[in-house]
């Protein structure tokens, strides 16, 4: 009788469990799912634009005063990927007027030439969503972190249609060593949604064409050769980008000056090097480097300096399809060097250096999986694997921790984890 008893008190918690999760996943992966397939149109559209009106460039300084002004209007600045981060480590609050100012300032960005991605702009966007939408539901503080887990994993979804990749994303992000498995079932029904969303209105998902080489020994050995040359562009990625990041500001710290000094410079390294292909997010760039191998020896370089420069002068975007362009084009450029065929050493470049940069190994396995179809799968793994392992504690959102080493099967003292979340080694 008690055993029968403790059977029924357990199955009404977890009817209540799965009640509540439905509550909150269908409604975040409808709203996720909608706004997102509006942003990833909207960025589209003016990216196609752009691309048909080179002038627009010179239209980047308004651009950039814009967006420093609707930051202020809506009291969103210096409000970023990192604090969305925190709302699940720590339940800090996101403000929905984040999904405003970023939704538009990203698109104005890439309207203008702008070197930036778009997944910033989802993680902050679907997080806010999923925070605000637990506390409209009342939900407790622990399970507003799982809502904000979700929001991540939908608006992730919708825009890159790897569901999975995008669950499993948000669930190790915040720490790296620690996964909110609890977080899984809400967060993959609210992912799946939200890419049903973007499918209903026509979005094809992201993917590759992609012939792989045989899995053998010698083949793996080369990977393994490219892995460590994918872990130190990694970490000049990551550290270009925090050192412009600390150094802009307190060289410029009036933002209405920085954001045009920072547009001037776009547009003269943009005629520079090149109009239009390292402006904007470079997907096309990325699918030449995967399924024709074809790219330049310095597009790495380039992209890394100019999305840099574009963030830390005030303009909105991501940095995940940035480090997949700067992991694409290095892999291509770099691969032939080692024997690898070039398309193949792009798409091993392309998830390394995201798996290096964001320190999230299983999602990017994944995510090879999800944007491949699973061509070659075991060996880019191994490229992942061994980027992961020698890309450091550090990566490209500060608010990181790593509750547990890289390199050692051991947890990090309070005090390491402290220390490597300041960006010390």
């Amino acid at each position: 009788m008690n055993n029968f008893d403790t059977f029924q008190r357990e199955a009404k918690a977890a009817l209540r469990v799965a009640l509540q999760w439905f509550f909150l996943a269908v409604p975040t992966g409808l709203v996720c799912g909608l706004v997102g397939t509006l942003f990833h149109l909207s960025v589209e559209r003016v990216t196609e634009l752009r691309a048909a009106q080179p002038w627009l460039l010179f239209l980047l300084p308004a651009a950039g005063l814009l967006i420093t002004a609707l930051y202020k209007i809506t009291k969103c600045e210096g409000v970023g990927t990192n604090n969305v981060i925190r709302a699940v480590q720590s339940g800090e609050p996101v403000s929905i007027l984040l999904v405003p100012a970023i939704f538009l300032g990203t698109v104005l960005t890439h309207l203008c030439g702008g070197s930036a991605g778009r997944e910033g702009a989802a993680l902050q966007m679907g997080g806010s969503i999923g925070w605000n939408l637990g506390t409209l539901l009342h939900l407790k503080d622990y399970d507003r972190r799982t809502a904000t887990i979700s929001g991540m994993a939908a608006f992730f979804s919708a825009l890159f249609g790897t569901p999975l990749a995008a669950t499993l994303f948000a669930m190790t992000i915040e720490d790296v060593g620690l996964t909110f498995t609890s977080a899984f079932v809400p967060a993959f029904t609210s992912a799946l949604i939200a890419y049903g969303c973007s499918l209903t209105f026509g979005i094809a998902p992201t993917r590759f064409a992609l012939t792989a080489p045989e899995l053998t020994v010698w083949n793996a050995f080369l990977i393994i050769l490219l892995g460590v040359a994918c872990a130190a562009v990694s970490r000049l990625f990551c550290g270009t980008l925090h050192f412009m990041e600390h150094t802009v500001p307190k060289r410029i710290p009036n933002p209405w000056v920085r954001v045009l000094a920072g547009s001037v410079l776009v547009i003269g390294f943009s005629y520079l090097f090149g109009v239009g292909r390292y402006n904007g997010a470079g997907m096309n760039v990325i699918t030449a480097a995967v399924e024709q191998g074809q790219a330049l020896p310095w597009d790495f370089l380039c992209k890394i300096f100019l999305t840099a420069l574009t963030l830390s002068c005030g303009f909105k975007g991501g940095e995940v399809v940035p480090s997949f362009f700067v992991g694409a084009t290095f892999g291509c450029a770099f691969g032939p060097l080692l024997g690898l065929p070039a398309g193949f050493a792009a798409a091993v470049g392309l998830v390394s250096v995201f798996c290096g940069a964001t320190n999230a190994l299983i999602p990017s396995i994944l995510l090879g999986f999800e944007l491949f179809g699973g061509a070659g799968l075991e060996l880019i793994a191994l490229g992942c694997g061994i980027c992961y392992m020698l890309s450091g504690h550090h990566g490209l959102y500060s608010s990181q921790t790593f509750v547990t080493n890289k390199l050692r099967a051991e947890y990090m003292s309070h005090k390491w984890r402290v220390r490597v979340k300041k960006g010390e080694e």
